[in-house]
């Protein structure tokens, strides 16, 4: 759907992206994550075609976004971490605005502009000045302009920053709704938004593409381990016993429990090892129930600071080597 190849931006000296490349497939949800300065917005700039790259190419559904630059934004809807709206409009008047600008058909105009409306949530303002809008409201608006047309991509960089804790459930209620028809992109600081929306996700550091996965396979691969975390009613030297012996368990580590005559022990194991079967088995065989069992891997918070703090050593050490 989108392929980044070989993307290089520079501002006089300063790289600020580096020889990115990556696809985006059809029908997921992806997080763009990066520190400040690792040139997401940048790149989120040159793919929807409002910045030129120094170099590098993207294509999008087939189209390059330069040699066909009408063809490949028609697929894209995009909101920036600064709503685009007119403070003296009213939404019917922006997104009427909006749908002339994309070339919608008169005939198809206001049956899609209410469609938008309704998902977008915002009937209730549909006549008010934006500029008495709130924030949260602001944001649904410039979300209602990105899906006018209804392009297959969308695009959002940071659309829950500086809204209330109401207001980012209810934002993140409707980039769900939007995932139903659009792949949709979303650039976040926020970790735990991209835990409960994303399907994969992006890491990039100094421009440069670091990571690209699922939540849960990130943090296996950057731990190097499956871990899971056993309650046991045993006790610990027979729990031992049972778990030297059971096959694709590299370590275990026996800690104390808070409950009588329960053992609770980390088993790990290598990260393209599932030994939940195994285990399972082997302390039924001996008679020793399981009370619980359940994954114990780093947070998304933990995968992004391991990544991004080694590829800041890795660029020292390359610069001590010079």
């Amino acid at each position: 759907m989108i392929e980044v190849k070989n993307l290089v931006k520079k501002y006089g000296d300063h790289v600020a992206v580096n020889d990115l490349s990556f696809n985006i497939e059809k029908g997921k949800i992806y997080g763009f994550l990066g520190p400040n300065g690792a040139g997401k917005s940048t790149t989120m700039n040159i793919i929807t075609g409002y910045l030129a790259p120094t170099s590098g190419e993207v294509v999008v559904n087939g189209h390059n976004i330069y040699d066909e630059p009408e063809a490949a934004k028609k697929c894209i809807g995009y909101l920036p971490e600064i709503p685009p709206v007119y403070l003296e409009m009213t939404p019917k008047e922006y997104l009427e605005f909006s749908a002339d600008l994309k070339g919608i058909k008169r005939s198809e105009r206001q049956k899609m502009i209410d469609e938008v409306v309704e998902l977008a949530g915002i009937k209730d303002v549909y006549n008010r000045l934006i500029k008495n809008l709130s924030k949260g409201y602001r944001q649904r608006v410039g979300v209602a302009q990105a899906i006018i047309g209804y392009p297959e991509i969308i695009i959002l960089d940071e659309p829950t920053v500086g809204l209330d804790p109401k207001q980012i459930m209810e934002m993140r209620d409707l980039i769900r709704g939007l995932a139903k028809k659009h792949t949709v992109i979303l650039s976040t600081h926020i970790m735990q938004e991209v835990s409960a929306l994303c399907d994969e996700v992006l890491i990039i550091a100094h421009g440069e593409l670091i990571a690209k996965d699922t939540p849960d396979n990130l943090s296996k691969h950057v731990s190097g381990s499956n871990t899971l975390e056993l309650m046991v009613k045993a006790p610990d030297y027979k729990v031992k016993a049972i778990l030297s012996k059971v096959s694709d368990v590299s370590k275990f580590e026996v800690v104390d429990s808070e409950e009588d005559g329960i053992t609770k022990v980390f088993v790990s194991s290598s990260a393209d090892k599932d030994v939940r079967e195994n285990v399972f088995y082997a302390f039924a065989t001996a008679k020793c129930p399981i009370v619980s069992m359940q994954y114990s891997s780093l947070s998304l918070e933990d995968v992004f600071i391991k990544v991004t703090e080694g590829k800041q050593t890795d660029r020292r050490k390359r610069k001590e080597a010079k």
